[in-house]
C-alpha cells in the first residue's frame, strides 16, 4: 500500500519544502525508539541525496539509532572523506551535528559481514527463469545478505528508479539483491539478466530477474518501507512511500514515461556520453545499455569518457582475462568460461551486445568503441573499437538525427528505444 506520494509534472521539480512534507507525511512519528538502517545508492546514481539525508535525519529525530548503509552491490567501498560528499556534510559535521549517525559500507565479499536466510533450487530457479532458463544457471543458490539488515527494527530503502539492463527497472528490492547481498545472488541475477538480453529487459517492469529479487526479498523478516524516487535530471519529480512492491511499482511506472525516450527509427552511429560519476567502465557501459534497443544492426556506439581510466577495480583481472563477447560466444564456450564469476560474464555480454554466432564466428550486431584513457591495446584485448578522445569534438554530432547519428550528451539514464 502507499502511504504518501507526491508527482510533479515534467521539468518541475520537486522542491526542498515539498521533499520535507512527502517525507514528513510518511514517515514521521512511526518509528520511535527504533534501530533503522537506511539503505542508499553510492555516486553512480542522480538524486539529490545531501538534501534527502538531511531531510530524513531531521524526521528521524526520535529513533532510537540512524544509520545508513551504502547498497554497493560490487562496487568499491567508499573512504569516510567520500561517504561524507555522499550525503553532503562536511567533516566538521560528521563529528558534532552527525557524529552518532552510522554512515556504513556493504562488504559483498567479507562472509563474516553475511548471513544466509533461504536459499533456491533448481526447480525454483527454472520457473522464475521461464523461457530465459538455460543450463549455466546455477542449480542452487544461495541467498545470503548482509547480516546488518537482520539486526535492525526497520529498513528503509531510499533510492532512484530507472530504466535498468538486469533487472528491468531499478530500485525497490534492487537494494537488497544485490544491493547488499552475497556473490551468489549478485552473479545468479546478473546471468539471468544476461540471458534474457539486454533489448528484451530493459525498460520492461515484469522480468525474470525482478521475479527473482522479489522472491529473495520475501525472505527478510525484517519490516522494509520503501521510499522509491523518480529523478529527472539531478532533481526529484516523483516520490513514492510504502512497501516494497507497491511503492516501486508506482516509480516504475512513471519511470516509464519520463525516462524512455521513444524514436522514429534506428541509428546507425551514436556518441553516448558517459558523466564522470561513471568512473569505471564497469558502470560507464550504462551509455551502451541504455542506447542498444535504438541502434540498427551493423551500427557504432562510441562511449565518450575522456575521464575514465579503469575498466573495474574489483573485476578488471577477470574481464581483461574474458574481455568483451556476445551471449552466443560465451555459450558456444561454456568450457572455458564456466569459472568466471557470472556478474563478470552479464556484463561483458550486456557491454557488447546482442549478436550470432555464423560458422564459429562472432558476430555482434553492433560495433562498439571506447573513447578513454584506456589504450588502444588494452581496448584491443578487450575486443573493444579504440579512438582517441581528443579527436572527437561532441559538438560535431549534435542535431544530426536525421542523418542517423545521435548524440548523447549524458549517457546511462535515460534509455533510447525504437517505436
Amino acid at each position: 500500500m502507499l502511504k504518501t506520494q507526491i508527482v510533479t509534472r515534467p521539468g518541475r521539480p520537486i522542491s526542498e519544502d515539498e521533499i520535507y512534507a512527502t517525507l514528513s507525511k510518511g514517515l514521521e512519528n512511526q518509528f520511535s525508539n527504533q534501530n533503522i538502517l537506511v539503505l542508499i545508492p553510492d555516486h553512480t546514481r542522480s538524486l539529490p541525496l545531501p538534501v534527502l539525508f538531511r531531510v530524513l535525519v531531521e524526521i528521524l529525530h526520535d529513533v532510537r539509532q540512524l544509520d545508513f548503509m551504502v547498497a554497493l552491490g560490487t562496487h568499491p567501498a567508499l573512504t569516510t572523506e567520500s561517504m561524507c560528499h555522499l550525503v553532503g556534510i562536511t567533516h566538521e559535521e560528521r563529528t558534532t551535528r552527525y557524529s552518532r549517525i552510522g554512515l556504513l559500507n556493504h562488504a559483498w565479499d567479507d562472509p563474516s559481514a553475511l548471513m544466509q536466510i533461504g536459499s533456491f533450487e533448481q526447480d525454483q530457479i527454472k520457473q522464475i527463469a521461464g523461457e530465459s532458463w538455460h543450463s549455466s544457471l546455477p542449480d542452487h543458490v544461495d541467498i545470503r545478505i548482509n547480516k546488518a539488515a537482520l539486526e535492525y527494527d526497520h529498513i528503509l530503502i531510499l533510492g532512484p528508479t530507472f530504466p535498468h539492463e538486469v533487472v528491468g527497472f531499478s530500485g525497490g528490492a534492487k537494494y537488497l539483491f544485490p544491493g547488499i547481498s552475497g556473490a551468489e545472488m549478485i552473479n545468479a541475477t546478473h546471468w539471468l539478466g544476461a540471458l534474457a538480453g539486454v533489448v528484451g529487459t530493459i525498460g520492461i517492469k515484469e522480468t525474470p530477474v525482478r521475479r527473482m529479487i522479489h522472491a529473495a526479498a520475501a525472505k527478510l523478516t525484517t519490516p522494509v518501507t520503501l521510499i522509491a524516487l523518480t529523478v529527472e535530471g539531478h532533481d526529484l519529480s516523483g516520490i513514492f512511500i510504502g512497501d516494497l512492491i507497491t511503492a516501486w511499482d508506482a516509480a516504475a511506472d512513471l519511470s516509464a514515461q519520463r525516462h524512455i525516450n521513444w524514436c522514429e527509427k534506428p541509428f546507425r552511429k551514436v556518441l553516448s556520453c558517459a558523466p564522470p560519476m561513471y568512473d569505471e567502465l564497469w558502470t560507464a557501459a550504462k551509455a551502451m545499455y541504455k542506447i542498444e534497443p535504438a541502434v540498427s544492426i551493423g551500427g557504432e556506439v562510441t562511449i565518450f569518457a575522456p575521464h575514465l581510466s579503469e575498466v573495474s577495480l574489483i573485476h578488471g583481472r577477470y574481464i581483461y582475462e574474458v574481455g568483451y563477447h556476445i551471449l552466443p560466444y560465451f555459450l558456444a564456450h561454456w568450457e572455458r568460461f564456466k569459472n568466471v564469476p557470472l556478474g563478470v560474464l552479464a556484463h561483458s555480454t550486456h557491454l557488447r551486445g546482442s549478436g550470432v554466432i555464423e560458422n564459429g564466428v562472432e558476430k555482434a550486431n553492433i560495433k562498439v568503441n571506447l573513447a578513454s584513457k584506456i589504450s588502444a591495446a588494452d581496448c584491443a584485448k578487450l575486443n573493444l573499437g579504440y579512438i582517441n578522445p581528443a579527436s572527437i569534438n561532441p559538438t560535431d554530432w549534435e542535431n544530426r538525427e536525421s542523418e542517423g547519428i545521435l548524440y548523447v550528451p549524458k549517457a546511462g539514464e535515460i534509455l533510447f528505444r525504437v517505436k
